[in-house]
């Protein structure tokens, strides 16, 4: 359930390990650390670059296939309590979308085909901004597939997002210049040492 969380603190710890390798062999002058600490550099900003070519050409096709997969076989309805259904939930209010390509992606989800006589989610339904409850706008409708946000949530929070691309993209290419140098440095200690 958290594999995530515990991905991102194995990463974290090795990088750390990773670091505290490279210093040591930059004090001691060790060749092997120092070599050590190029090879695995090496190994990391390679991974990297190829993620980020294969991510860049591919990024349409398995992004979306991915969350409309996830989404017909997880989405558990409006009072379910997981985090998945809540976050869902929460990302159609937020951004007024239905679904990842649009309210169709309801028509296979296997809680809809199992346990209810509606084909949408109430958090597709558009909320009335007159009311302070912000109670949903003809919520029996809305549900049975008329008067319901048509946008697919994918196209929306991409479009939220574009702004943002290009800072993301110049944070990612000073980390692989970060590695860069310390790749650098690392093969000029290393035949620095007699």
């Amino acid at each position: 359930m958290f594999m995530g969380a515990y991905l991102l603190l194995a990463m974290g710890a090795m990088l750390f390990l990773l670091g505290f390798l490279g210093c040591c062999g930059a004090i001691r002058e060790n060749k092997c650390l120092l070599l050590f600490f190029f090879m695995f550099i090496l190994v990391i900003f390679l991974a990297e670059l190829s993620a980020a070519i294969l991510a860049f050409l591919f990024r349409e096709n398995l992004t979306r296939d991915f969350f409309t997969k996830d989404l017909k076989r997880h989405y558990r309805g409006n009072n379910s309590t997981d985090v998945f259904t809540t976050t869902w939930n929460s990302v159609m209010i937020t951004f007024e979308c239905c679904g990842v390509n649009g309210p169709e992606d309801f028509s296979g989800a296997l809680h809809f085909k199992t346990y209810t006589m509606y084909s949408i989610p109430e958090a597709c339904c558009g909320k009335n901004v007159l009311q302070h409850d912000g109670e949903f706008i003809g919520r029996a409708e809305c549900m049975m597939g008329k008067e319901v946000n048509r946008q697919g949530c994918y196209s929306t929070i991409l479009n939220s997002l574009e702004p943002y691309v290009y800072i993301a993209g110049a944070l990612a290419i000073g980390v692989l210049a970060v590695e860069l140098f310390a790749m650098i440095f690392a093969m000029c200690l290393f035949r620095g040492i007699q």
